[in-house]
């Protein structure tokens, strides 16, 4: 089974490098040996650089079983994922990732997210606390909210 889908993220990183959507990654989200999700990296296309092939294929699994948390899944990405993408896939609970190519090899190729991995490069400033608090009061109050 791991060869099927291996070979299905890598055939739509290569569809994004076809069609000119993105850069060459492409992922599936797979729940019961069955395919829940698909992605590619549409970045350039869609003008959004969080659009990498592992989170369109997390939105895309999620929309399908309409619920935010994947622990029954796995994901096959045709690259290691990036900070981002990791991010991202902790937060969809997924429980395990399988990937093709590093992100040493995807250096190679142009795509070096190699601060992305020791670390945090924006600028960051707190401010306007005290406003927002009254927003984590009223979650907290909430009697019928999701945690996630």
């Amino acid at each position: 089974m791991t060869r099927k889908f291996m070979r299905e993220a890598i055939r739509l990183a290569g569809r994004a490098v076809r069609d000119g959507t993105g850069g060459p990654f492409g992922a599936v989200v797979v729940r019961r040996g069955r395919i829940v999700g698909r992605g590619q990296n549409t970045v350039l296309a869609d003008n959004d650089p969080t659009a990498h092939a592992e989170v369109n294929a997390i939105r895309a699994a999620c929309a399908r079983l309409r619920r935010f948390r994947l622990d029954d899944c796995e994901l096959y990405g045709s690259c290691e994922p990036c900070p981002m993408c990791l991010a991202a896939i902790q937060w969809a609970r997924l429980r395990r990732v399988h990937y093709a190519a590093t992100r040493h090899d995807a250096a190679r190729a142009g795509f070096d997210d190699a601060r992305f991995y020791r670390e945090v490069t924006v600028a960051m400033r707190q401010a306007f606390r005290a406003e927002s608090l009254p927003v984590f009061a009223a979650w907290n109050r909430k009697p019928d909210k999701t945690p996630y």
